[in-house]
């Protein structure tokens, strides 16, 4: 079984760090065993968050339209998000807690 690459688009998990079991989309391919990824809620399209790609694990998901978006300048948080929702990775618990 080949492993799956960590490429522009890609639907990956963190296995570490506060932000562990959440799942964003990569937004450059790896520079020196990192990547720049968001989720568009928590980490958006402005302010990726930089992650060493042992902390990751990439699911065989791909944004296809995140290059073509981005090109034409109209990518935004809203797509990110609800393309991660729509593939099942959506956040499984609220971010703050309700009373």
């Amino acid at each position: 079984m080949e492993p799956i690459p960590f490429e522009t688009g890609r639907v990956v998990t963190s296995t570490q760090g506060r932000d562990r079991k959440r799942s964003f989309v990569v937004l450059a391919p790896p520079e020196d065993g990192y990547v720049l990824m968001a989720d568009g809620l928590t980490r958006k399209l402005e302010h990726p968050k930089k992650k060493k790609m042992k902390h990751l694990r990439p699911r065989p998901v791909r944004m296809d339209t995140l290059d073509t978006l981005r090109d034409q300048r109209r990518l935004k948080d809203s797509d990110v998000r609800s393309f991660l929702k729509e593939n099942g990775f959506g956040p499984e618990e609220p971010f703050c807690k309700e009373d």
